[in-house]
């Protein structure tokens, strides 16, 4: 027997389970890299507000975010547009610029699900490449992308979380043909 599960374009109602997907996630993802305290008083419903205004004003109508389903529980979603680096095409190249499964729903295909309906949604939206961002110390979300096609491209910068220099991330950047 199979779960009933599916991915679909977000609606703004979906922004509270967005964002408990999201704080979820971060606190799982980011414990022993951020403060506790930071992600502590990560706010699931300040969260939502920000999520509910993206959904319903985009800064591009080729921004979309997708969400995964189980029955009607989101247990991801993955954020596709234009692509942001000034040495991408943004008429061309397309950015997943987030892909987020619950932690208590990886390995249940959801991420593969998103991925695909976000590759989708790029080409459906006329991008012809792909472009992501990750953290270079992440292995296992490099071999997930690396197994659906994707590949370094030698681009890599280092993100300042706090905005004081105290937590930084470095990232890598994967991209793909969508031809």
């Amino acid at each position: 027997m199979s779960a009933d599960v599916s991915c679909r374009v977000a609606w703004s109602d979906d922004a509270p389970a967005i964002a408990a997907v999201q704080v979820r996630a971060w606190r799982s993802s980011y414990a022993g890299l951020l403060p506790a305290e930071v992600l502590a008083a990560l706010e699931p419903d300040q969260i939502a507000e920000g999520w509910r205004a993206s959904l319903a004003q985009p800064a591009d109508a080729r921004n979309r975010v997708l969400i995964a389903l189980e029955r009607n529980l989101v247990t991801g979603f993955a954020v596709t547009g234009p692509a942001g680096d000034p040495d991408r095409d943004p008429i061309a190249d397309g950015e997943v610029t987030d892909l987020t499964v619950d932690p208590h729903k990886r390995n249940g295909g959801h991420g593969s699900r998103l991925m695909q309906a976000a590759v989708d949604t790029l080409k459906a939206d006329r991008f012809s490449r792909a472009v992501t961002w990750l953290p270079a110390a992440d292995d296992t979300t490099r071999a997930f992308l690396t197994a659906a096609g994707w590949g370094p491209d030698g681009a890599h910068r280092t993100l300042d979380l706090t905005g004081d220099g105290s937590v930084t991330v470095k990232q890598v950047r994967l991209h793909t043909d969508l031809g």
